[in-house]
């Protein structure tokens, strides 16, 4: 079992973040590791999204169940199937006087114990990139509407 938890302020607002987050599909033009992803349903409130993911000789593909609640602002994602035991994370962002406070938290494992044990030398630096990489699209993507 990996968890790792991470709060931390981003210079943007929640509803921008959520978006940014909910939108699956274009996770592979800047996340680390992701490889691939394709959305198999959509709603508004959840959608299906099939993910493959890769580093070093690794190459994964799974399928995650993402529950968008945006009244909330709260998205969960549950894993379907594929390499892990189980996955589960969950993102919620909370409105902050400088811009959006995000709590995250990610929890999981694989069947496969090497893969596990490489994954948990792994782990946290790489949850700190990926957090750190949607703070960059952030940045990207809506540096026009903010002044800091």
């Amino acid at each position: 079992m990996t968890v790792h938890s991470e709060k931390r302020i981003i210079h943007h607002t929640p509803e921008e973040l959520f978006d940014l987050v909910a939108d699956v599909k274009l996770y592979p033009e800047f996340l680390p590791w992701c490889l691939a992803a394709r959305i198999r349903s959509q709603t508004d409130k959840e959608l299906l999204a099939d993910l493959i993911i890769g580093f070093q000789v690794f190459k994964e593909q799974f399928t995650s169940k993402v529950e968008l609640n945006r009244k909330d602002l709260i998205i969960d994602t549950t894993y379907a199937d594929g390499p892990f035991r189980y996955l589960r994370n969950h993102w919620k962002f909370l409105a902050h006087p400088s811009g959006c406070e995000i709590d995250f938290y990610v929890d999981f494992e694989f069947k496969n114990r090497l893969l596990q044990t490489v994954m948990e030398t792994l782990f946290t630096e790489a949850v700190r990139r990926m957090v750190r990489a949607f703070e960059n699209r952030a940045d990207a993507l809506y540096k026009n509407n903010h002044s800091h």
